[in-house]
């Protein structure tokens, strides 16, 4: 039987899935075109009837699909790890050095762009060089592996080559105070290098700052890559608290963006323009929940201000994810800004796409004064999903939203999507990209209750 729903239940808990779909899990995972027709028939003979079964072989297809996109995005996990164990002991010296300039400098650190040998095959990596006092290296290393979350896989302490250009530190073409270049250069501090691997293009901050234009020609698919990116960010600080651990510091220049290693294409032959690309975004610092504590202030409004304010403490996640779309939307959100709206109101945001009235709609939930109306950074995930996969508004203008609609929207959409990828396979376009993993882990775990939960916040 259906589990009532009710208003304690948060957008992100699982809810009981309707009994016409339920089926023998077990079987259906392993089910697949070569099946041998008696197995077939005791499938077809059990209480869920070929509904039931076909339903569940979609859930599981989509499952394996996932799975394996997000190895594609990542990389196999046993290949990660015979790599971290052939990066133990080796420096500089085992390095190659493919810049002299970062690749990236992001709030807390420089990332510089080296080459490593590896079974046969020469890989790119990052050495992360963290500016003084914003080393995470003891949480960082126990991080479990995931999409949006910096991946450590070596670390060591040394000096750093000549030919690397660090600012305020002497390289190989240090200046003397005459401005002539020192016979002698002073000796180089050895600095703490993490190996990443994951090479950053540029910070999100660096994104927003050169995407004016494209805003402004190509609204719909630059706001569309906003809720991707803000999506990838919700699932990594979602993955980051279930090990008790938060961002450091929940800011633009401190989220690094990623090219894709296989960019997916809009046409056979043709891949889709740089700017219009999805880049991953990864996390890259973190602190452990109890090293750092900001006491409950007395009222409201001291804690929202504290909130903005201090980006740190976790409490404050959901204020900075709400202000990330702020800016992102290249809208000021400045604290003096928000502290000089008299009437409590939030600066106001254009509508420009489809996607503008439920980011504007999300960032209101987000940084809502009262911390019991402030949705959390689960149902800030649900929500910018539903913003781009549906179900969208206009499936409620003829019928009344119900979890039967919805329910039925769901299983529909599930069969296209893999009709979708089936299609594209065939016409040998790309593989799967990013986005299209995104979608799958959306229809691949969302349910009928939570869709109601979910755009009963977002449409009322």
């Amino acid at each position: 039987p259906k589990k009532p729903l009710t208003k304690s239940q948060s957008l992100g808990e699982p809810l009981a899935r309707s009994s016409p779909r339920e089926a023998p899990s077990g079987s259906l995972k392993e089910l697949t075109f070569g099946t041998a027709d008696g197995e077939l028939g005791q499938l077809l003979e059990s209480p869920a009837g070929i509904c039931g079964v076909i339903l569940g072989c979609q859930e599981a297809a989509l499952a394996r699909l996932s799975a394996h996109m997000q190895e594609e995005l990542v990389g196999p996990e046993e290949r990660q790890q015979l790599l971290e164990a052939e990066l133990v002991g080796k420096r500089w010296a085992a390095l190659a050095v493919l810049e002299p300039r970062p690749c990236c400098q992001s709030g807390d650190a420089w990332y510089f762009r080296v080459g490593f040998t590896f079974q046969h095959s020469q890989l790119q990596l990052a050495a992360k060089v963290p500016k003084p006092c914003c080393s995470s290296l003891g949480v960082q290393s126990s991080l479990r592996t995931h999409c949006g979350i910096q991946r450590l896989l070596g670390r060591f302490t040394d000096r750093l080559p000549r030919e690397l250009v660090l600012p305020g530190i002497p390289g190989k073409h240090s200046r003397g105070p005459s401005g002539e270049e020192a016979a002698c250069p002073a000796p180089r501090p050895a600095l703490q290098v993490l190996l990443c691997a994951e090479v950053p293009q540029q910070t999100l901050a660096d994104f927003v700052k050169g995407s004016h234009v494209l805003h402004r020609t190509s609204p719909g698919h630059y706001e569309r890559l906003g809720c991707l990116l803000l999506l990838q960010l919700c699932m990594g600080l979602e993955h980051l608290r279930g090990q008790n651990v938060v961002q450091g510091d929940l800011c633009p220049e401190n989220l690094l963006l990623v090219q894709c290693p296989c960019p997916p294409q809009s046409q056979q032959g043709q891949q889709e323009p740089l700017g219009l690309s999805l880049p991953r975004l990864l996390i890259s610092s973190f602190f452990k929940v109890q090293e750092k504590q900001r006491p409950c202030s007395s009222s409201q409004e001291q804690d929202w201000t504290q909130g903005l304010a201090a980006p740190s403490p976790p409490a404050a996640a959901e204020l900075n994810v709400g202000r990330l779309i702020y800016q992102i939307l290249h809208v000021d959100i400045s604290l003096e800004n928000i502290l000089g709206f008299r009437s409590k109101r939030l600066p106001e945001i254009p509508s420009l796409s489809i996607y503008s009235a439920g980011l504007k709609r999300l960032a209101t939930l987000l940084l809502h004064r009262d911390p019991q109306q402030r949705v959390s950074i689960e149902q800030a995930r649900g929500i910018l999903q539903v913003l781009l996969w549906g179900p969208r508004q206009e499936l409620f203008a003829r019928s009344r939203r119900s979890l039967a609609l919805l329910q039925s929207w769901l299983q529909v959409k599930r069969a296209l999507l893999l009709l979708r990828f089936a299609e594209n396979s065939a016409a040998a376009r790309a593989g799967p990209g990013l986005e299209e993993w995104l979608c799958c882990q959306y229809f691949q775990g969302v349910t009928e209750h939570t869709l109601y939960q979910v755009t009963q916040v977002l449409y009322t």
